[in-house]
């Protein structure tokens, strides 16, 4: 008996996770550049976000509803689970890291982050057993170096310990969203999760603007973006739509088909896309430096997923029948 259909099944959801994680990391890249145009217009960061959060949780919530086809008790039997999305893939990630950049400049603060998926691989050894390959080590380093190049922070900058700190809490809310999003144990569909992460991220951003944590200015002011200018609404919905609702939705879902690790690494190619969108609608070429740097995350990810494929064998591999 071949087992050609099960192995033809598998790669097709490999490649369709694959291109789904990319349209994720593409709606998250979006939202520095659109965000950008909103803070200069005068926006506060947590307004800004709070909008975001909300707009999508309100798009979603129907539809994650829907998802659940009245199995309500999926929902609190992961209600754990669903407002630790919310708490820190969501709320925890954004509002640590726009504490950070209060501190240290924004191209540090985000590389700190952006080692959650390191965290997500030394998360899934310690507590499932699931050892990283040689291949997926260096394709960690690789991608590392690559960040690097495409932050640009070589030129090397004075960094403030309390800064780190926060920056340190946006990387631990990042790979939270990564193994919560990849976790198949609760059995929640992907639009549930989304809906419920993000109604909990929306109402604690809430409250921590309600008690002053959080700034929350806005202006009907235009956006402007490389010179044109646009009415407030049109970015804001941007941001609800593509960052928030499609960006979680389709990151649970690329999670769930490549899992945590493999998703987590894929996710760098956010850093791509928020450098590309900054070019398209801010004017913000990148250096030769940074298109390299780009050239060595596709790298990376390329050998990180050839590392999965190698670990994959081995736990699918059956043990040997006793003569």
């Amino acid at each position: 008996m071949t087992h050609d259909a099960p192995q033809g099944v598998h790669g097709s959801r490999m490649s369709g996770g694959l291109v789904i994680a990319l349209v994720s990391a593409l709606s998250f890249g979006l939202s520095g550049a659109v965000g950008r145009g909103l803070l200069d217009a005068g926006w506060s960061s947590g307004a800004v976000t709070l909008v975001r959060v909300g707009l999508g949780a309100a798009i979603v919530l129907p539809i994650g509803v829907r998802a659940l086809h009245g199995r309500w008790h999926l929902l609190r039997r992961s209600a754990g689970t669903v407002v630790a999305y919310g708490v820190l893939g969501v709320a925890g990630a954004q509002f640590c890291y726009f504490s950070a950049i209060q501190y240290m400049q924004v191209g540090p603060a985000l590389m700190i982050e952006y080692t959650g998926p390191a965290a997500v691989v030394v998360w899934m050894w310690l507590r499932h057993g699931q050892r990283p390959s040689r291949l997926t080590f260096a394709g960690a380093a690789v991608a590392g170096v690559g960040l690097v190049l495409v932050l640009d922070v070589v030129s090397g900058t004075d960094v403030s310990l309390v800064g780190v700190l926060w920056a340190l809490g946006a990387m631990v809310g990042l790979a939270a969203y990564f193994v919560i999003s990849g976790s198949h144990d609760n059995g929640l569909p992907p639009m549930s999760l989304a809906a419920g992460g993000l109604v909990v991220g929306g109402v604690l951003l809430g409250v921590l603007g309600l008690v002053g944590l959080l700034p929350m200015t806005g202006t009907t002011a235009d956006a402007v973006y490389d010179g044109r200018a646009v009415d407030w609404w049109v970015p804001l919905v941007v941001l609800g739509v593509f960052s928030a609702a499609v960006a979680y939705v389709t990151g649970i879902e690329a999670s769930r088909r490549l899992g945590s690790r493999l998703a987590s690494f894929v996710g760098l190619t956010e850093v791509l896309a928020a450098v590309a969108f900054a070019w398209l609608l801010l004017d913000e070429l990148p250096g030769p430096l940074q298109l390299a740097g780009g050239v060595l995350v596709l790298a990376g990810v390329v050998v990180v997923k050839l590392g999965e494929q190698d670990v994959a064998a081995v736990v699918d591999r059956p043990e040997p029948t006793p003569a």
